[in-house]
């Protein structure tokens, strides 16, 4: 087992997935941070700190050229695996909790809402817990997918890019299946 070693006192790791050929670990953080360590000597090559708020998510595309994060301070970031420089940033209304990309569409999906403690004292609608699509490369929202009641803490899409999936607070997990005409969505 490699131990790869943190600085003390270094806000908590939230996730950490291999980078291609498994020669890098991208690891996200509650402090905002993105750190890139070399998995044979564990040591950090790059830290970055471009969110002030927490990073809850990450997830790569699927060749794994580029890779989505998602924070609290209501953005997702795209990146360049290689260099983890940005590359896009997603604005939203509320904070963002997960993020992923589409494998057939240059679409992203972004899933949040208000925090959790404030929910039962707004309505559904008020509380923003639709997952929201962007256009991957013009960062424009392009629709939203409305069905949970709670914050969305989990999305990702089925490697067919034909279907998605929002996990929620709310305790349900909704599979969503696109018609024929979101695969004719003229940009």
């Amino acid at each position: 087992i490699k131990k790869i070693d943190m600085d003390y006192g270094c806000p908590k790791a939230n996730r950490a997935l291999f980078g291609p050929l498994n020669k890098k670990l991208i690891v996200v953080n509650e402090g905002g941070g993105l750190l890139g360590y070399d998995v044979a000597s564990g040591e950090c090559e790059v830290e970055r700190c471009d969110n002030e708020m927490e990073i809850p998510d990450l997830s790569f595309s699927h060749d794994q050229m580029t890779f989505i994060v998602a924070c609290k301070d209501h953005t997702a970031t795209l990146y360049d695996t290689h260099s983890m420089e940005p590359i896009k940033k997603y604005q939203s209304d509320r904070p963002i909790n997960s993020a992923a990309m589409s494998p057939l569409m240059d679409h992203v999906i972004l899933g949040g809402g208000q925090d959790a403690a404030a929910v039962t004292t707004t309505a559904g609608r008020s509380g923003k817990f639709e997952a929201m699509f962007y256009h991957k490369i013009y960062e424009t929202e392009i629709g939203k997918v409305k069905g949970h009641f709670g914050p969305i803490n989990s999305t990702s899409f089925n490697p067919d890019g034909r279907s998605f999936t929002t996990g929620s607070e709310d305790g349900y997990v909704r599979i969503c299946h696109f018609d024929p005409e979101y695969f004719s969505y003229d940009q």
